[in-house]
């Protein structure tokens, strides 16, 4: 690679690390203020491609390399010696234009948990007015929801009979249908809202990133891989990166921002010799700060896909391998913006405890009338829907390491799924909560046949823990790789206003923040971290 000399470095108030869906929500914040110069580095492209704004597009962009950073993780030992494909979004919004567009904030509990553990400011009381402040609802402003805001979401433009069905078996199963999963307490099943627009993806690019473009004193660069951070006398100072071959250096007068997600951040944290000193000496990177904590804490929702076969209902399987099917899907989109093409991943939504005598859900259901043996595969030629369900809340705690000081080599991914006996419990009873909802009468006119994990593997803890780690994979969770938490507790990365404990002018602000899991999907709470983090830098800045 050629280098250009850091004299001809350019300055700027912000530098942030990443347009994603954190990095998108910064830019414009930060950026608001004509008087603040930014400078936003995001090592993907454009999202110049259609599928990134076709609902249905996730299909095609997963694994992608076009669209998907293609990570892998090691291999696990609680999946019975599987690795899995790790997608993490290759482009400006990051995963919010590949992933499952669902509008999930979680539950009240996991943010006074935060607040519990130290955090000032990050209950649920703390919390709700910031997912408000940015929130578009189709509902309109209420008391759990807020209009005119960057961050768009409506109510899904596709039913199916075969859902509708599985809902009532989930009534009959003693889980009550409720109107809206976002009002602190998501313990029972509804249609996930979803983060669109007339039927296109509302990406955080889209809502955030575009409308700020125009600003004189907000800079994009795609492209640019961000090889470390730049520390002068304890304090980060700017940035270097890679961009066409050549070598630049960005300075920041205010803050550096980590905005990378879960799995970049921390990486260009030890990349830049920051994290723990003995890993960081192996690769030979200078210790710059001994933070044990950082590539730690990593935790993922693990989903279970059970797939079931149907007959006498329609699935979207059989449309797929139809070419009137495939005919009609394309017009219905071209002319009305409706049907399969703006289907998320998921549809509906069911939450619900593994046993009676849990405090509050600890199971999420994503149930699909579709099936497919991994994404990027084509559909089951057969009819089929998926019960996929994830353990909310999971104890077992993996970690992400360097494979070597080249920033361009992905970083070893080892999330240790089922590595404890409740994860194993859990999922267990997750396959037996299943089981009991599809053998209700709702469903029982359409046959429905167990296909994975199968009839053969019996309700025995064993059996259902291996079943487990045959079918289970990632349902693209990964957070808590430098986590929040209190100067005292020493594997803590950042404090509760997201400043790197040790460093001074660096701050993160993404799901590698979070001490504990939410309970569901990530994308809205990872926004909704990044609004407040761009309230709390520019306060700061004013003193």
């Amino acid at each position: 690679m050629s280098a250009v000399s850091p004299a001809s470095s350019e300055t700027y108030d912000y530098i942030v690390v990443g347009a994603g869906s954190a990095g998108c929500v910064l830019a414009n914040r930060l950026s608001a203020d004509p008087t603040n110069r930014v400078l936003v580095l995001e090592a993907g492209g454009r999202d110049n491609w259609i599928w990134f704004h076709i609902p249905v597009g996730y299909l095609f962009a997963i694994g992608n390399p076009r669209a998907d950073w293609c990570f892998r993780t090691e291999a696990e030992a609680g999946l019975n010696g599987r690795a899995l494909n790790y997608p993490r979004g290759k482009t400006i919004g990051g995963s919010s234009a590949i992933n499952a567009m669902i509008y999930m904030r979680g539950q009240a509990g996991d943010y006074d948990h935060w607040r519990q553990l130290g955090l000032t400011g990050w209950g649920w009381d703390d919390v709700l007015p910031v997912f408000k402040r940015h929130e578009d609802h189709y509902l309109g402003a209420g008391a759990f929801h807020g209009a005119g805001g960057e961050w768009r979401v409506e109510f899904p433009r596709l039913t199916w009979k075969l859902l509708d069905e599985v809902r009532e078996a989930a009534r009959q199963a003693g889980i009550a249908p409720i109107a809206d999963f976002n009002t602190g307490d998501n313990e029972g099943s509804s249609y996930f809202q979803v983060n669109q627009k007339r039927g296109f993806r509302w990406s955080a690019a889209r809502g955030f990133l575009k409308p700020a473009l125009s600003r004189a004193n907000l800079r994009l660069e795609t492209g640019a891989r961000t090889e470390r951070v730049l520390v002068e006398n304890g304090r980060a100072v700017g940035v270097a990166y890679v961009k066409d071959g050549v070598r630049h250096v960005a300075r920041a007068r205010g803050e550096v921002v980590l905005a990378s997600g879960a799995i970049g951040s921390p990486h260009l944290l030890k990349l830049s010799g920051i994290g723990p000193g003995a890993e960081l000496s192996k690769h030979g990177i200078p210790v710059v700060l001994d933070r044990p904590g950082v590539g730690t804490n990593l935790q993922d929702h693990l989903q279970l896909r059970m797939i079931y076969k149907v007959s006498g209902v329609p699935t979207l399987n059989e449309q797929y391998h139809s070419l009137f099917g495939r005919a009609k899907m394309g017009l219905d989109f071209a002319l009305f913006q409706r049907g399969p093409l703006t289907m998320a991943p998921s549809q509906l939504g069911i939450f619900t405890r593994s046993r009676a005598e849990i405090e509050r859900a600890d199971l999420e259901f994503h149930v699909q009338p579709l099936s497919l043996g991994k994404f990027g595969e084509p559909l089951h030629r057969f009819p089929a829907f998926t019960m996929s369900v994830c353990n909310l809340r999971p104890t077992s705690r993996g970690a992400l390491t360097l494979a070597s000081a080249d920033a361009a080599a992905a970083p070893r991914i080892r999330p240790n799924y089922l590595a404890t006996e409740e994860d194993r419990r859990v999922a267990a009873d997750s396959i037996r909560v299943a089981r009991r909802i599809v053998g209700q009468p709702a469903l029982a006119p359409y046959a429905p046949e167990e296909f994975l994990p199968g009839a053969s593997v019996d309700d025995s803890e064993e059996a259902l823990a291996r079943a487990a780690g045959d079918i289970g994979t990632t349902i693209f969770h990964p957070v808590g790789t430098a986590k929040m938490g209190l100067a005292s507790d020493p594997m803590a990365v950042v404090d509760a206003r997201l400043r790197v404990f040790g460093m001074e002018g660096l701050r993160m602000a993404d799901a590698s923040v979070m001490p504990t899991l939410v309970s569901g999907n990530t994308n809205s709470p990872t926004i909704m971290i990044a609004e407040k983090a761009a309230g709390m830098i520019l306060e700061d800045a004013r003193g």
